[in-house]
Order: C-alpha cells, then structure tokens, then sequence
C-alpha cells in the first residue's frame, strides 16, 4: 500500500525543492505547491500559488496532466516554447500516491532544447553549406580545367587566372567561418549571457581595429558614446562581431569619402548600439528579409565587397540571444540605421 501524499505538507515541499533536476509539484487542482530551484530558470512564469494552466497553456500537456491526476500513471509530453526564444522540453507527469478522485501531479523537465537545435543546425549547415559554396567551387574548377588546357603556356593569363582562384577560395573561407559563426551563436540561444560587458569599450575597440578598412575607402569614422560605462549582460566576443559585421556593412556600402556614425546610448532600462550609413539606402520591400540567411539586396555588389550574406543573420541572432531586438530604418538615398536595444545590466538598488 502506498503511503497518503500530502502536496501542502512543509517536508513534501521541502524535498521537491532539493531535488537537483528541474521540477514542479501541482496539488490535485493543478495548484503549483512547490518547485525545485532550476524550474524557473527553465520557465520563468512558474511560480508556487500559480495554476499551471495559466503559466504553461500548451492544450496537450493540460490534458496530459488532467488524465494522470485521475487515472493515476505517468505520461511524457514534448513541449516547443517559442518566446523569448525558442526551447523545447519534454514533461514527464506522474501521479503520486492519494487519496479521492484527483492526486496530486509531479512534473519533470527535460531540456531538449540543444539536441533539437543540434540536429537542425547539422541539416541546415550540410544545406547552406551545398548550396552555396557550389558556385566558387565550379568557378575554381573550370579555371584549373582552362590552365590544365588553353592557358597552359600563358603566363598572363595564369596570373590572373590564380589570382581570381585565390580570391575565390578566400570567399569560401569566409562562408564557411561565417556558417560555424551562426551555428555556434544558435546553439546556445537558449542560454542568456550574464557576464557584465560594456558597449561603450566594445564601440571604440571596434572602431580601433577598423580605421585601416574605413582608410581605403576614405569613409570618416565618428563615434558618439558616454564616457561612463553602458552596461549590458552579455558575451563579449559576440558582441564585438555584432559590432564589427555592422560597422564593416555601413564602410562597405555607404559612400566612398563619406561618414559612418556609431552612437551608444542608455534609454531607461534598455541600452542601445546604432550603426548609421550615408549610402544609397534600402527600398521598404527589402527590410523585412535582410536578416535572413544570405538574403542580398544587390547580390553582384555584396560578392563584389566580398560578403557571404550572413552577416545580419549573425547579429541578429546574437541580438535575440541577448534578449534584445534589432530595428532597421532606411529612406532610399538617405542611408540607413541600424540599431541593436539590449537590457542593461542595472546596479542593485539599496
């Protein structure tokens, strides 16, 4: 005979709240009695005294738990959270011994999150990767076959020819640094940094090691940054790629002998990194698509500047990691803006 569960007795509470793995004890009215330390962490709504109905609303898991809690038994429910970013869990759901036509529930959380990102990551890089180094790759080829053949005794021509090759395989280099750049930064979305880092520093380190680019073309760098510290919980060498890809964008195609402005701001509770251009601008019908994976407004001039079409997917997701959001604002002939909001990390207040 199995002893009386209580889910409100202090020593039951106690031991779910010891318990190392994420997990979450409802009363016979789905009433969340108790929960170990690492379940808000998983799902920051869970709270003791809160209807799980009213934190999780998944229909699936309701029912799940709804049948265990009179049925007895134990059920498994895979679970996709989409907000703040995407994570998938699988519930387990067991009945714990009691008394009347309802007993009280135990759930479990098993974070799938990194094993489902893994096993898209690993199609989706195989996909990108076929896709598009196919084209740099038939363009090295057909060279080799014509210096093999035709050229073979032409010095001009193999010079030039070895020279665009270089160039070529540079441009697969960088495909492949920038698709092992995203699938890395994907992998731990779901994990939000919290070492303090300050954007002001990561602003003129930036600008630091851009001079000798923003020199070629002529382009004026000017930053606009308090000289105190703006704070944000973040990943340092992350940050500095978000910053270093639009920086580089707004060089690349802003106007040859013209001005890249970067300001760091504070606005209440949110700090902000803006990147802004002098260049031709982006028609409206192209801003909605520009984070997406080798999306290129004018794909003869972003391979002529030597862009693999993932650098805005790369900050974008860096920004989603961070728990910020990325805004876009362009006026054809006028430029545009980019600006990267992420919260700040606030001192504790006394």
């Amino acid at each position: 005979m199995h002893a009386l569960v209580d889910p409100k007795a202090p020593v039951t509470a106690a031991l779910i709240e010891a318990i190392g793995v994420p997990a979450v004890l409802l009363d016979p009215q789905g009433v969340i009695q108790a929960l170990s330390p690492t379940a808000p962490a998983l799902v920051t709504a869970l709270a003791k005294g809160k209807p799980l109905a009213l934190v999780m609303r998944d229909p699936d898991l309701i029912d799940a738990i709804e049948q265990v809690s009179r049925h007895g038994g134990r059920r498994a429910v895979e679970l996709i959270e989409r907000v703040p970013v995407e994570r998938t869990f699988r519930i387990h759901i067991a009945a714990l011994a009691g008394s009347g036509w309802r007993r009280a529930v135990l759930l479990t959380f098993e974070d799938l999150s990194e094993q489902r990102m893994t096993e898209r990551m690993r199609v989706d890089f195989v996909a990108n990767a076929s896709h598009e180094l196919r084209t740099p790759l038939a363009s090295v080829l057909g060279f080799v076959e014509t210096l093999q053949g035709p050229a073979r005794n032409d010095a001009v021509a193999r010079d030039r020819f070895l020279t665009i090759m270089r160039e070529q395989g540079l441009r697969m280099a960088r495909l492949v640094d920038d698709l092992l750049s995203l699938s890395r930064i994907e992998l731990r979305a779901h994990l939000a940094p919290e070492t303090p880092v300050d954007l002001a520093s990561i602003a003129r380190e930036i600008l630091d090691s851009l001079v000798l680019m923003a020199r070629e073309r002529e382009v004026t760098l000017k930053l606009d940054a308090p000289q105190q510290p703006v704070t944000v919980a973040g990943d340092r060498d992350e940050l500095l790629r978000l910053m270093e890809n639009l920086v580089e964008n707004a060089i690349k195609y802003g106007q040859r002998g013209g001005e890249v402005g970067i300001t760091v701001a504070i606005s209440g509770e949110e700090a902000s990194l803006s990147v802004r251009d002098d260049g031709p601008g982006i028609a409206p019908e192209h801003l909605p698509r520009l984070t997406e994976r080798f999306y290129r407004v004018d794909t003869a001039a972003s391979r002529e500047a030597g862009g693999t079409g993932l650098g805005l997917a790369i900050v974008k997701h860096i920004v989603l990691r961070h728990r910020g959001r990325l805004t876009i604002e362009s006026v054809v002939g006028q430029g545009a803006t980019f600006r990267a909001i992420l919260p700040r990390l606030l001192e504790p207040t006394r």
